[in-house]
């Protein structure tokens, strides 16, 4: 039996610009390996300034950019073998992804419960009207929405924080094993960014989902992760667990990256939260449950 959620083996992906006269070699992702596990959900954060390969991981990931070199296996199976509609929607069972615009994921001309509604039977099968509605209904609760709440809407009818949970509540009606997000709150309002963090530690908690989270916010990233996989120019620097390297980076881009910010550092002793990175607050660092 697998015991690996996700493997990726020295995957790497370079992109070649231009035409013969003018070819350029891009390394987009170099050699990047790292697992998560069956049965441990965790917040994996993937972290680095735009270029850094980051997002190309993700889709690579998400099986939407196949790797130039290494492999990517979930439970066992390379994604390189996932051709067919099949085997395609057995993967999207199990991996889901969260996009950064949540305006950009839904049509403007189509109300939100569309896709949800749509979803749902793509992914249960036949099922009738009342439980495809009762199943909506019930991951939109663990958004803290409500079908009745959004029915009837259009996507310009709901900021973006309702939106990006709509489609947190879209992916979890595939029940997946593994969320990607990238940068998913990044085109949200700084009020509503802890809102959106803390449904992910949730998610890990609750229903037992791991999440890679792609990001180039320390703030959030120190907030909610277990572990951190620093990027830079397609390579990984530093990884390890999120308190451990963040507060003692080894790697002179992790210091620099961690000196643009500031860090967590005594708890306030009245209200015992600490004021966490770019003014979020976290009630000390996240504990995991048993």
């Amino acid at each position: 039996m697998n015991d690996l959620l996700l493997d990726v083996i020295e995957a790497g992906k370079t992109f070649v610009r231009g035409g013969l006269l003018s070819r350029e070699t891009i390394v987009a992702v170099n050699k990047v390996s790292f697992q998560l596990a069956v049965g441990r959900p965790e917040i994996l954060a993937i972290i680095g300034e735009s270029g850094s390969g980051k997002t190309t991981l993700a889709r690579m990931i998400l099986n939407m950019e196949a790797p130039t070199s290494g492999r990517l296996l979930l439970g066992g199976i390379d994604l390189a073998a996932i051709s067919d509609s099949a085997s395609r929607l057995a993967f999207m069972h199990k991996v889901q992804p969260i996009f950064q615009n949540p305006f950009e994921s839904f049509n403007p001309l189509k109300r939100v419960e569309r896709y949800l509604l749509m979803t749902r039977r793509r992914f249960s099968g036949v099922a009738g009207e009342r439980a495809t509605a009762a199943a909506v209904d019930a991951a939109l609760h663990k958004v803290g929405l409500s079908l009745n709440e959004v029915g009837g809407r259009y996507p310009h009818e709901l900021s973006g924080g309702q939106l990006q949970r709509i489609a947190i509540a879209r992916a979890l009606l595939a029940e997946p094993k593994l969320i990607v997000a990238d940068e998913p709150v990044s085109m949200i309002d700084a009020s509503l960014r802890t809102s959106i963090v803390n449904l992910f530690r949730t998610l890990r908690d609750d229903l037992g989902i791991s999440i890679i989270y792609v990001t180039h916010d320390l703030a959030t990233a120190y907030y909610i992760s277990d572990r951190i996989m620093i990027m830079q120019k397609g390579s990984v620097v530093e990884s390890g667990d999120a308190r451990t390297v963040l507060k003692a980076p080894q790697h002179p881009y992790t210091r620099l990256l961690r000196e643009a910010v500031l860090l967590p550092e005594v708890p306030n002793a009245k209200t015992n939260r600490t004021p966490s990175m770019n003014g979020l607050i976290s009630p000390g660092p996240p504990e995991r449950r048993a």
